[in-house]
This record gives structure tokens, sequence and C-alpha cells, in this order.
């Protein structure tokens, strides 16, 4: 397919790394357009979505794409191993209070796993800007935190 016929945007699909193993790679095709930058969506307004990340020792958290404008915070320190749809693989130590931010111009993203390689429960916080120059990934209801009434 000719370039300026490929589809463009933030919700493109891309193909898994090469080198990565079979089930890496499935994983990542079944993930890749999944919006779920957490374990579980705090709070949403107008403005934002504020998504809680726990990866207890030895866990990863499935593939996901972020294309709004975010920031993390990492609320616990200790070591985390991710995956990008670029082929890299870094290892990282996180320190408590850590924070990154992130902007998406319109039509880019970036799709990554996060896995906990430490001794430690790994627990972040993740806040997405809803007025990004993208739309915002579809929340499955699943993924919501309930309250109590």
């Amino acid at each position: 397919m000719p370039d300026d016929l490929a589809p463009r945007g933030a919700t493109r699909r891309v193909d898994a790394p090469a080198a990565w193993s079979d089930a890496l790679r499935a994983e990542f095709e079944a993930n890749q357009l999944n919006g779920h930058v957490g374990s579980v969506l705090v709070s949403e307004t107008e403005r934002c979505r504020v998504w809680h990340l726990r990866l207890p020792p030895g866990s990863r958290c499935n593939f996901h794409r972020h294309v709004l404008d975010y920031f993390w915070t990492a609320l616990t320190a200790g070591r985390a191993r991710g995956y990008y749809d670029d082929g890299r693989i870094l290892d990282v130590t996180h320190y408590q209070g850590e924070t990154k931010h992130f902007t998406f111009p319109a039509g880019e993203f970036f799709i990554h796993s996060v896995e906990n390689i430490g001794e430690t429960e790994l627990v972040f916080t993740t806040v997405e800007f809803l007025d990004s120059a993208n739309a915002p990934l579809p929340v499955a209801e699943e993924k919501r935190l309930k309250h109590a009434a």
C-alpha cells in the first residue's frame, strides 16, 4: 500500500516487534488499541481521567495505547521493565514521587506494557487530559471504580 494511503491517526494498527516471542507479539496484537492505561479508572471529569496502576512483584500489565497528553507519578519505588512498540525493552528503577509528562500531537501515540521486576509492589497514578489533540480511547465499564451508594 502506498504511504499516502496507509491508515493514519492515533488508532492506526501497527505490527508487533519481530524480535519478540510469539506470546508477547500475540498479546501486543490483541491489545494494541487498548486505552486502559491503568488497573482502574478512579475519576473522570470533562477535563481529565485519573488512573491507578498496581503491579505486584512479577506481574505485567496488558499492552495499552497512549493517545492523550498525560503524566504519571510513581507512588512507590521499585524496578520495572518496559516493552515498547518500537521493539525497545528497557529496565528502569523508579523512585517514589518520580513524575513524567508526555504530549501527543494529532495522530501520534505509543504502545507499551510495564512489568514489575522488583520485590515490592509498584503503584502509579496516571492523569490523562481529555482536551488533547487526539480523541480519547473508550474505557470499559469494568475498568471504572465502583463507588458505594
